[in-house]
This record gives structure tokens, C-alpha cells and sequence, in this order.
């Protein structure tokens, strides 16, 4: 599976996988539906209400709907977070490769270049240069500096091995009322992706940021692997005690 690595605002780089032709093909094919379904509301809601009798009222909604319809894509992927519908049941959405959020600008570029990606005369090139792109970028995302990721279900305690604590259990850590819940998700993201690869740095990474931001060292005879699980498991009690 191939993947590009996205730097979160925490500092902690992980790999998402990409989307590929398959995925953003059928995304595409499902905002074409979606625009087509609503077309043919309009004209049903507005034949059955004689709405369309009127000639200005009918300019006025198919002006309405051209502009929908022509933008579409950036009006969705700047507020709904880098996805349109069909992103959004594909499970995929944009990013920017400096492994922030895009900014509109970024948007914007994309946008614009469905001029040369999306006609039926450019669809080849289109997907070619997805296929052919390390990242899995179409032209509108190297010029705009995006790709578009899989994403994937934030991980779950079942995913990692241990289990929540248990009543009874002592938070090790005092300070772990200091986390956020985005913080614990991304320790479960190192984690699973520990147990997916292996690959210490990571763990060793985020072990770092998390006693820095709580501001207790590493106990002698536990492991940075072992504090994260700790860090988790004290902060499932201490959030499970507020409820």
C-alpha cells in the first residue's frame, strides 16, 4: 500500500495512505450523481408547483444551480474539511504535503485545474499522472502542493494491545488531565502504527512530546512504549471519573 507521510500539528510525522485512480474515480462518479439527483429535484419540485410557468424564476434557478454545479468542489472541500460527498462515503479527503490542512489558496489552485484534469479530452492525462505521481497527485495537486488520503477509522482500544483500566486502577500520571482527546487519538495512531511496522522512532517521537507537554520525565524501568500505553490508560480512568 503506498503512503505519504503527513507532519501532524503535534509534530509527529504519520502515514496515510493514499488514494489511488479506483477511489478518486468513484468519488468523482458519486458527485456527479449527487449534482444530477438534485438537478432532477429541481425540476420536479418546480414542475409540480408551476414554479417553472415563470420564465425569470426559472433563469434565476438555473443560475443558481450553474453555480452550484460549477463549484461544486471547492465550496464542499473548504468546509467540510477536504471532502466533497463522494470524499466523504469514499472515506478520503485532501491534504496539504507540508502535513497541514490546505489553505484556500491551495483549494482554490485545485479548482481551478479540473480545467485541465477533468474534460473528456484530459481524463488520460489526468490519470495518468495520478498512476505515475509518487504521492498520487493529479496536475491540480502538484501545482497546489495537495493529494487526496485515505482515512483511515481513528484506532481503536482493540486495535492496541491492552484493554481499558479497571475501576479500581491508579493513574500513574497526575498530569494527564492535561491532554486533549485529539491528543490520545494520535497516541493511539502511533501505536497501531507501531504494531503495523515496527519501526521504534515513532514511539520514541511521541513519547518525547507527550512528557514534555506534561512535564514529567519517563519513569526509570519503563519504556517509551510503556509510558504511552500508561499515558492512555490513565487518561481513559481520569476522563471516565469526569463523565
Amino acid at each position: 500500500m503506498e503512503t505519504v507521510r503527513v507532519n501532524t500539528s503535534q509534530h509527529v510525522d504519520i502515514d496515510y495512505p493514499v488514494a489511488g485512480v479506483g477511489e478518486r474515480m468513484a468519488s468523482w462518479l458519486i458527485d456527479i450523481a449527487a449534482l444530477g439527483l438534485t438537478f432532477l429535484i429541481f425540476l420536479f419540485v418546480f414542475s409540480a408547483t408551476d414554479l417553472l410557468k415563470s420564465a425569470i424564476f426559472g433563469k434565476v434557478m438555473l443560475v443558481i444551480y450553474a453555480f452550484l454545479f460549477l463549484f461544486y468542489d471547492l465550496l464542499c472541500e473548504v468546509f467540510m474539511n477536504g471532502q466533497t460527498l463522494g470524499k466523504h462515503i469514499l472515506k478520503t479527503k485532501v491534504v496539504s504535503l507540508d502535513g497541514g490542512q490546505p489553505s484556500l489558496g491551495q483549494y482554490f489552485i485545485r479548482w481551478v485545474f479540473r480545467i485541465v484534469d477533468f474534460p473528456l479530452t484530459a481524463w488520460a492525462g489526468g490519470f495518468l499522472c495520478v498512476v505515475l505521481s509518487d504521492n498520487k497527485q493529479r496536475i491540480g495537486d502538484i501545482v497546489a502542493g495537495t493529494t487526496v488520503i485515505k482515512t483511515v477509522p481513528r484506532t481503536k482500544l482493540h486495535h492496541i494491545a491492552f484493554h481499558p483500566a479497571a475501576e479500581s486502577y491508579t493513574p500513574v500520571f497526575d498530569s494527564v488531565h492535561l491532554l486533549t482527546d485529539r491528543d490520545v487519538e494520535l497516541v493511539h495512531e502511533v501505536l497501531n502504527t507501531y504494531y503495523k511496522t515496527f519501526n521504534p522512532n515513532l514511539v520514541y517521537q511521541m513519547a518525547g512530546k507527550i512528557s514534555s507537554h506534561l512535564g514529567t520525565a519517563i519513569p526509570e524501568g519503563m519504556n517509551e512504549l510503556d509510558f504511552l500505553k500508561t499515558i492512555v490508560m490513565d487518561y481513559n480512568q481520569v476522563t471516565s471519573r469526569a463523565v
